[in-house]
């Protein structure tokens, strides 16, 4: 009988580290920005042009007639009409990638491109059994109706968001802000800001500057990084003068999408000013930011992200969103994780599942297969650098995926609970009692819950014409 193996003798055995764990550490993947030569309309373009926010702003991609001047032959036709019909019949948001977007494609599968499936969206890619889901809404988390003056949403005890703007510098597919952020398409017509941008900032200060329980704001949009950086660095200033202000966190996917813009002179000068101010006021200032593969992660982002903390920003982290044919493996994020932790110094913070907008389904996973995902990432990397994910519940916020209350996986909803009011339940005596739901794809569910599905749609149907 073979003797049982103890670590003397197990250590002596050759361990061959390709096969010995599920995710093989180091990766093997190369940390370098990708030729922008081999696009066609981006040939020849020089160093300098290329690291020019302004050259990329001009030459952001906004319409179909655009990508296909830029990428040319690279461009399948099929790819073409397919994201013709999906602006046309399906998409929540108008096209628009910045050249260093459109620069990590991979060209020889464009179809299977993580980065195309979510910013170049195609009608193939979307379901058509359930496009949407019976529950999905354009405002999904509800946060308009939490707002305490337009642009400010205040669902949590402590913390706020706050929307300056309404643009980006580029338009992801899944966007949760479709309600308002971008150009209106003809599926959404997008909402707009009602009172003038000054007038609002000054709203939104004065409202904070007369609510003290309040010591953690995020500043967001749209993107900051569309934000003049003069406004920028004004309104963060007054945020940092007020008392109760103890952590604030300036919310850019454009640090990706763009890291040119946080390269310029200007806009680290006034970011520079403001991290030192914050220092000075015991204030902690953070970027946080949105990757979603680990084919994003490139020495430009990595330059812009060690800037910010070399300047006296206390974190640059990530958030971001768990989409099927992104990034919905473990194997993907644990990439993911360990490209932004080893090149770009960027925590990774959280995965978010996607929230439930219309024509999402093809993106969105399962509350147990996130379940499943936050149990195979667990253990590799540092436990304050180990994403975690979170379903966020409307009229709840966000919860680990483990903190589920219930959980019926036949009909697909789960059952989260809460432990504080949000901005509209003050006079509600049973918010922190009652349960609140979230709903799993249907196509995801077995033929029993998709029948209980089809059954509540032919009820609501009829109740519609009685």
């Amino acid at each position: 009988m073979e003797p049982t193996p103890t670590p003397m003798n197990l250590s002596a055995k050759a361990v061959n580290p390709d096969t010995a764990q599920p995710f093989s550490y180091p990766l093997k993947r190369e940390f370098a920005e990708p030729d922008w030569n081999r696009i066609p309309g981006f040939k020849g373009t020089s160093v300098q042009d290329w690291e020019s926010a302004l050259w990329q702003r001009k030459h952001t991609v906004k319409n179909l007639k655009e990508l296909k001047a830029a990428l040319g032959d690279l461009l399948p036709e099929t790819l073409f009409a397919s994201m013709q019909r999906d602006l046309a019949e399906r998409a929540t948001m108008s096209m628009l990638i910045t050249p260093h977007m459109l620069n990590t494609l991979n060209f020889a599968d464009l179809w299977g491109d993580p980065l195309r499936r979510y910013m170049l969206p195609a009608f193939d890619d979307r379901r058509t059994d359930w496009p949407s889901h019976p529950k999905a809404s354009r405002d999904s988390l509800h946060e308009a109706e939490m707002w305490k003056v337009e642009g400010l949403t205040h669902r949590y005890p402590t913390k706020v968001l706050a929307e300056l703007l309404s643009t980006c510098p580029q338009y992801c597919g899944h966007c949760t802000r479709m309600d308002l952020v971008g150009n209106s398409v003809p599926q959404v017509q997008k909402l707009k800001f009602g009172i003038p941008q000054p007038d609002r900032h000054k709203q939104i200060l004065d409202y904070l500057r007369a609510t003290p329980t309040v010591r953690d704001v995020v500043v967001s949009g749209g993107d900051i990084a569309n934000v003049p950086i003069g406004q920028l660095e004004h309104f963060v200033s007054a945020l940092l003068d007020i008392p109760n202000i103890r952590d604030i966190r300036l919310a850019s996917k454009g640090l990706m999408g763009i890291p040119q813009h946080f390269l310029q002179d200007e806009v680290m000068s006034a970011l520079e000013r403001l991290a030192k101010k914050a220092f000075a006021n015991n204030v902690d200032l953070a970027l946080h930011t949105h990757v979603n593969n680990a084919n994003q992660v490139t020495p430009l982002l990595g330059r812009a992200a060690k800037r910010l903390l070399e300047v006296g920003f206390r974190d640059v982290r990530n958030q971001g969103v768990l989409l099927r044919g992104v990034n919905a493996t473990s194997n993907d994020l644990l990439e993911l994780s360990f490209m932004l932790l080893d090149h770009a110094k960027i925590l990774p913070y959280y995965f978010y599942m996607c929230d439930m907008i219309p024509n999402a389904e093809h993106w969105r996973v399962s509350v147990h297969e996130a379940q499943a995902l936050q149990h195979d990432i667990m253990g590799y990397m540092p436990g304050f650098a180990t994403p975690r994910i979170v379903c966020d519940v409307p009229y709840v916020g966000k919860r680990w995926v483990h903190q589920v209350a219930q959980y019926d996986q036949e009909k697909g909803i789960s059952y989260w609970t809460k432990n504080y009011r949000t901005g509209i339940e003050k006079d509600d005596p049973d918010a922190l009692t009652r349960t609140y739901e979230y709903y799993d794809p249907i196509h995801l569910l077995p033929e029993s819950g998709q029948q209980w599905w089809k059954a509540q749609l032919t009820k609501a149907a009829g109740a519609a014409q009685a």
